[in-house]
Formats: structure tokens, sequence, C-alpha cells
């Protein structure tokens, strides 16, 4: 007699080798052997004869060399699984070399089981503040596969995230499986989180994958830790104006200005705030000097009259950053310039330093009348007592010199006066004796 060892239920993964087995016990001479795959009909797979057939009906089929009568097929396709069936044909010889041996045929059924690991895994997410909704999806596995949720430390220690607050979806996508599963998790105060990855496992292929979100503050360059009025805790500071644009480290927070940082005066400007690579997505907080804080990736500026500061908070439940944005104006026309420039320390405000056109004029204008009438003034003085500025006499005037003069004692001492000065301009007072 002759025995066929065989597994009921065999099991591969796709893409791999597949094994059927279908061996003697014991051992005998083989005349034939066949392996049908069974459908609406028996499908020939394989065939042999060892006298001169060895014919693989199915190109990706053959026998095993485990034992010869076994089947192997590779790579395995989904299409493959199914019920199976082999044929042995053997020689049973009686042990009278006088009789003719007789042929026995030998038949067992098994069926294939083909597995499919995931094709695709994808993470989304939704953020409030603390609160994290989190959705992993496991696409096109057979059978459908699981889902659990783990959180690493900064430290790197992995731990699976308990008592979630879960719910699971599996849909059917013709001959596999979608798996989605979706939490709801609430950042403690003061948690520190490097990563929290949804891990897929696929027990049937022994297959696992890791589809990580990682936790990244704002960042920002150059920053020293300032303490600002408007918040209880000091908080990371820096201009835009060091930032060099060119690192690009995940979370660094970039600034942009439409149409430009630098401004004509009485230009619209819109400021934007991004973090590429920040989780959660952190919010936006502007403001201008003592004003109340504006929430959102934008600021929209109408008609900017004077160069200023304004400043952006950039917070997630890892970190905030604040930096200050600059916005200047740049314009020819001085009378519109009133613009207030920042030395160390001290503010240096320039508005009386430009002074319009029309205020340059009104000012000469002005200087030319107080001229002219202190011009006037002067004139009508000098006319009024009498006082020539030019002599109306056109014959050479009579000059004495006091030191030609002799000096007697009966004279009275001469009145000392300029020896250019004119007689005529003294008889009036003092006619002297020469």
């Amino acid at each position: 007699t002759v025995d066929l060892k065989y597994d009921d239920v065999s099991y591969a993964t796709v893409h791999q080798s597949a094994f059927l087995r279908c061996g003697m016990m014991p051992v005998q001479p083989i005349k034939e052997l066949w392996w049908f795959k069974i459908g609406a009909s028996e499908e020939r797979v394989y065939y042999y004869d060892p006298t001169s057939v060895d014919a693989a009906l199915m190109k990706r089929a053959r026998r095993s060399n485990r034992d010869n009568t076994s089947l192997e097929i590779y790579p395995t396709q989904l299409s493959d699984e199914g019920e199976y069936k082999c044929r042995i044909v053997v020689w049973d010889s009686t042990g009278n070399s006088t009789e003719p041996s007789v042929p026995i045929s030998k038949e067992a059924r098994m069926m294939l089981k083909v597995n499919v690991p995931p094709e695709k895994v994808e993470i989304t997410h939704l953020t409030s503040g603390r609160n994290l909704s989190l959705r992993c999806k496991s696409e096109g596995a057979k059978p459908p596969a699981d889902i659990l949720w783990t959180k690493t430390s900064p430290d790197g220690v992995e731990t699976e995230i308990p008592d979630l607050a879960k719910t699971r979806e599996i849909e059917p996508a013709g001959e596999l499986y979608d798996t989605a599963e979706q939490i709801f998790y609430q950042l403690e105060e003061n948690e520190m989180i490097a990563k929290i990855s949804c891990v897929v496992r696929h027990h049937n292929t022994n297959t696992t994958i890791y589809k990580n979100i990682t936790f990244v503050s704002p960042a920002i360059q150059n920053a020293l830790k300032v303490t600002i009025q408007r918040f209880a805790e000091p908080v990371l500071y820096s201009s835009i104006e060091n930032q060099d644009g060119r690192d690009n480290k995940a979370g660094l927070v970039k600034i942009s200005a439409d149409p430009g940082f630098k401004v004509p005066y009485n230009t619209s400007v819109t400021l934007k705030a991004a973090a590429p690579g920040v989780f959660p997505e952190p919010r936006y907080l502007w403001w201008v000097g003592d004003q109340t804080g504006i929430a959102g990736r934008e600021l929209h500026i109408d008609n900017l009259e004077e160069g200023k500061s304004y400043y952006v908070l950039a917070e997630n439940p890892l970190g905030r950053v604040v930096l200050e944005v600059p916005v200047h104006i740049t314009t020819s026309d001085y009378s519109q310039w009133n613009d207030s420039s920042r030395d160390g320390d001290v503010i240096v405000d320039d508005t009386t330093g430009g002074l319009d056109t029309g205020a340059i004029i009104g000012k000469v204008i002005g200087a030319l009348i107080a001229v002219f009438v202190i011009g006037f003034a002067v004139w009508y003085w000098t006319i009024r007592d009498g006082t020539h500025v030019f002599s109306p006499k056109k014959e050479k005037p009579h000059t004495i010199d006091e030191e030609t003069i002799p000096f007697r004692s009966t004279d009275k001492p001469l009145l000392r006066t300029i020896s250019t000065q004119t007689l005529e301009g003294r008889r009036s007072r003092r006619e002297p004796s020469i």
C-alpha cells in the first residue's frame, strides 16, 4: 500500500514561493504525477512521466526538490489561491517477478491560501491646541491588518498608548481589505513627545509597517530668551533680519511679505507666516505696539504711512517663539517721510528732520520780509534825526588836522573829532577858531 502525506491548508505570501506538499509513504517508483487546480473544471497545472515527459502546464509551477512529488509555485499570485489536487500513479509489485506490476493511483486534495501584506499606509491628523485627532489607514491587505498606536519620548523610549478612544472600520476592496482606525488623544500639560506612530501589523505575512507623526516645535535662528509683557513666561525671540533663510531644518518659522518688507509710502502690505514641518500645527498671533493681537497666518496692513516693527507669535504644545518683522517705508518724496529709526536702545524720531517744499519757500519769504522791514525802519529813523547818509555838497570838504594847529593857552581846547570828519557837519554846534 501507498499513503500520501499532505497538508489540508497551505499558506503563501504573494510574490513569494508557495509549497503544496504531496509525498508518498513509502516511496515507490512513479509511473505518472498529475497536479490540478479545482475550479469550475479541473485545470491541469503540472504533469510528469519519468519515461519521457516533465511538463509544467503552468509556467510558474515545478516539482519540489524536497520529494519530487510536491508542487512549488513561484512567484505566487493572488489568483493562485484555491483548491488543488495531486494524483500519483505508482507501480505495485506483488513481489513475484513472473507476474506484471499493477499501476495504483492515489489522490489528495488541499487548499492554498494566499496572503497579501498591506500595500499602503497613510496617516492624517487634525489638531486643536492639545487635542489631536489621528486617522491611520491600511490599504490592500489580505486578511485585514491590525493597527495599534505607540508614542516615543525624546530619549527614544517607545510605549503603547493605552485606553485610547478609537473607532475602527474594515472595508472590502475586491479580494483585499482596507482597515482604518481613528483615535482621539489629548496632550498633557508639559508632555514631551518625539513622535506618535501608527503600527500596522499583518501577522499572516509577518509584516510590520510604522507610519510616524513627528512632533516638532516652532524654531527660529539666533534666538534669545526674553521677557515680553504679553506673556507670563520668557519666550524665544529674534528678528527676521537675523534669519539667513538657508537653513531647511524642519520647524523654522518663515515670514514673507507682499509686495515686500520695504514699500513706498501709503502702500498696503500682507505679512504671511509659515512653519514647515511643525506638528501639531502652530497657532499664530500678530500685534504691533500695545494693540490687541490678531490671530491667523496672515496680517493685512492697509496704507502703511510709517515704518513699524510688527511681531508674530508661533506656538504649539511643545514650544513658542516670537519674531520681529520690521516693515520700512522707502520713498524719495520727503514730504511723506515720517519714519522712526532705532539706534541701539534709543528711539530717534526723524519727523522734524524733513521739511516739505512749501515750508521751505514760506520760511525764505518770511526772512526776506523781515530784512525789508528792518531796512525800512533804519532808513526812516535816519531821515527823522536829520542825518544824511550821503552829503549833498559836491565840493571837496575842508578838513583840519589837529596835529598842525598850534596850541595857545588862551584858546579853548579843540574838540577831538575824526580827522576825516567834515567841518560842515560840526559848525552848527561849535565853530572853532583857526
